[in-house]
């Protein structure tokens, strides 16, 4: 079995060895998303907690998009975010980018997330059918070598 990376446009080119997501055995596992704008670099960490909560729900989503998938299809989402404090935030922000959907969730208070953001959130989803945007990039199983 094959297993498809997943990388968009409408999310920031990906700062490490990393996919934006990867579908293999039914499941879109999506990358941990910080709060950096597409095409953009880690400088808007001054923004408040909901515009970053705002961003990373709204990539994480891009992201879903690209993979042939939508919110509903959503089954965990894992968030970290600095400050326990924050938690009813991101909590209002989560609502309104689910709607009434509602997938399993942790939201886990950390001291710090890389560049100073404030909040990340990663997540699997149920895979559909790969979109091309997501076919353009095939890992193959056994030995884990991108075609482009």
């Amino acid at each position: 079995q094959n297993h498809v990376a997943v990388f968009t446009e409408r999310a920031p080119k990906p700062l490490g060895h990393y996919s934006h997501a990867i579908i293999g055995g039914g499941l879109i596992h999506i990358s941990g998303q910080l709060p950096i704008v597409p095409k953009g670099v880690p400088d808007n960490q001054s923004i408040s907690f909901e515009a970053q909560a705002r961003l990373v729900l709204s990539k994480f989503l891009a992201i879903l998009t690209a993979a042939g998938a939508d919110a509903r299809d959503v089954l965990k989402v894992t968030a970290y975010i600095v400050g326990s404090v924050n938690w009813p935030l991101f909590n209002d922000e989560f609502a309104r980018a689910f709607g009434e959907h509602q997938p399993a969730r942790a939201v886990v208070p950390v001291l710090e997330l890389h560049h100073g953001y404030l909040t990340e959130i990663d997540g699997v989803a149920l895979a559909r059918r790969p979109t091309l945007e997501a076919k353009r990039q095939v890992v193959k199983k056994n030995d884990c070598a991108l075609a482009r």
